[in-house]
């Protein structure tokens, strides 16, 4: 059974105290509220019974709120923003549980007062410095905010202090940055028909974080790297929840498109 059959069947063991667990019984409903209040708020320093399912129950808890947060920060939530916030929930195939529940989270996430911080240092907390999972919710809320094809100074004010406090410096979220950007050029269809091979070429680098100079050698180490990160089953390990592996495994699929087309063009021009 995963995190989200557990949790509805009464396993608060790996339940959350805190913003987030505070968030969640909002989301579910006043039944849950007595498990909520008497979690544990305290991550242990590696995976025990129901610690998978904790980390798992606090990502999905903070990226829908967070998304809902993001999408109203420029002082209105566009129909792009909720369009994506609904393919999100599209990809992964959510329940119509789940979904209501996500769009919840959304929806608090745009109240008056959301602790934004406490959100952020408890997810920190919860991921227990996994990089690799604090990343792949970086790259998620890059993509809201460029959901309407801009992302906007309150937006990147936002991100830029998220990423602060989930330890990302500010040139690792310009990277972030540049990958989700050149990402939604593979994404969007008919990109490549209408392309011209410089700018793909160009994009596929971006997707890599690496430059036109770079060795071959650099290139395949990046690409070799950047699969392993967002490998789905690594992923879903370290506490990503099941329902989100079809975005990891596009992620995958787009790291893969951009370095066979580098690939492709250097050993044409050999």
């Amino acid at each position: 059974m995963n995190w989200w059959g557990k949790l509805v069947g009464g396993a608060f063991g790996f339940m959350l105290g805190g913003p987030l667990g505070a968030l969640l019984g909002v989301a579910i409903g006043s039944s849950f509220d007595k498990g909520l209040r008497g979690a544990m708020e305290g991550p242990s320093p590696d995976f025990g019974p129901g610690e998978q399912e904790r980390v798992q129950t606090a990502f999905f808890t903070a990226t829908f709120s967070v998304m809902g947060y993001l999408a109203k920060v420029d002082g209105r939530v566009s129909e792009d923003e909720i369009r994506l916030a609904r393919e999100v929930m599209a990809q992964m195939s959510l329940s119509s549980d789940l979904k209501q529940t996500a769009m919840r989270l959304f929806t608090e996430g745009k109240q008056p007062g959301f602790p934004l911080d406490g959100v952020i240092d408890q997810f920190r907390r919860e991921c227990h410095r996994r990089t690799n999972l604090m990343q792949m919710f970086i790259e998620i809320q890059l993509h809201v905010a460029y959901a309407d094809g801009v992302m906007h100074d309150k937006e990147r004010r936002v991100l830029l202090g998220i990423c602060e406090r989930l330890g990302f410096t500010p040139s690792q979220f310009q990277q972030l940055e540049a990958m989700v950007q050149a990402a939604r050029h593979f994404s969007s269809g008919g990109y490549q028909a209408q392309a011209s091979p410089a700018s793909l070429l160009k994009d596929a680098y971006d997707v890599l974080g690496v430059q036109a100079s770079s060795s071959d050698d650099e290139i395949k180490k990046a690409y070799r790297r950047l699969t392993n990160q967002h490998h789905p089953d690594k992923l879903v390990a370290k506490g990503l929840p099941e329902e989100m592996i079809k975005l990891a495994t596009e992620k995958t699929q787009e790291i893969r498109k951009a370095y066979e087309i580098i690939r492709d063009e250097r050993r044409k021009n050999k």
